[in-house]
């Protein structure tokens, strides 16, 4: 039987998010092991998102909007601002500093923020792989339209579709809208699958579920059926036989390099951000 995983509110500096990953329950959904939704949240002119550069190992971070614009800078030299249904993907592997802020054109003004981000564990093979970035535009990722179903296709491969995004174990990410009375299959029925509900109400097995509601599915749930049209983002992948360790913003297998990396941070050995190394979120 599908259950729900309960999120916790946090303020991020002003910035309301709700954390479902990693739970009490079920640390990781495939290669999910941190899920949190941005807002929505309204600012007025002169405040808004101001994420100080901080550090990653192990992991790739996954930004996708709904509303609003966030600026993103790495340690890498990127530069550029990430609007509603692009995604930016960020592979920390041995080790990134990245902040996340917003164009002063933005800023400048009343504005709104509403999104997911995600970060999705990197196979102990390949934790220590270079630092990567990638941005692609809303209109370069695969789409699929059939009667009152449209499907984007964010990352990993799913219906016969497949993401520019590079990912490094099986995986999917896909944004839905749906009208009422459609229903979804999910697309790998063996790989753990979850459905994130951002507006409208969906059935499962007779079970109803409404908006904000992160529902991890039974591995004999096959079906999603829209009780009411809506949107929703089903995410998942192969499970993950050895969880690695989460702390901070950090993902190691071994308590060691945790060790190693928290050092490495207090002690100003991650590269910097150019543009952006006048300040950083302390260990």
């Amino acid at each position: 039987m599908a259950k729900v995983l309960t999120s916790i509110e946090h303020d991020l500096g002003g910035l309301h998010v709700k954390r479902v990953l990693p739970h009490q329950e079920k640390r990781m959904v495939g290669p999910f092991i941190f899920f949190d939704q941005m807002g929505p949240n309204d600012f007025p002119a002169g405040k808004g998102i101001n994420v100080r550069p901080h550090p990653h190992i192990g992991l790739s971070t996954l930004t996708y909007l709904f509303a609003g614009n966030i600026l993103h800078r790495d340690s890498l030299g990127n530069n550029l601002e990430i609007s509603p249904g692009d995604v930016n993907w960020m592979t920390a592997g041995k080790g990134i500093t990245h902040s996340e802020r917003e164009s002063f054109e933005v800023r400048a003004n009343p504005h709104a923020i509403s999104g997911l981000q995600c970060w999705i564990a990197l196979p102990e093979d390949k934790v220590e792989i270079e630092p990567a970035f990638i941005h692609v535009k809303k209109q370069d990722l695969p789409h699929s339209t059939y009667k009152d179903v449209m499907m984007r296709l964010i990352v990993g491969d799913a219906y016969g579709l497949s993401s520019p995004v590079k990912s490094y174990s099986p995986m999917f990410y896909i944004d839905v809208v749906a009208g009422a009375e459609s229903t979804i299959t999910k697309p790998h029925p063996t790989q753990e699958t979850a459905i994130f509900v951002i507006s409208g109400k969906i059935e499962i097995k007779g079970e109803t579920y409404g908006t904000s509601e992160f529902v991890f599915l039974d591995e004999n749930d096959h079906d999603i059926t829209m009780i009411e049209g809506g949107r929703f983002i089903m995410l998942g992948g192969e499970k993950f036989q050895k969880v690695p360790y989460l702390h901070w913003n950090f993902v190691a297998y071994t308590k060691e390099r945790m060790e190693q990396a928290k050092d490495d941070w207090k002690n100003g050995r991650f590269p910097t951000i150019p543009g952006d190394d006048k300040e950083f979120i302390p260990l």
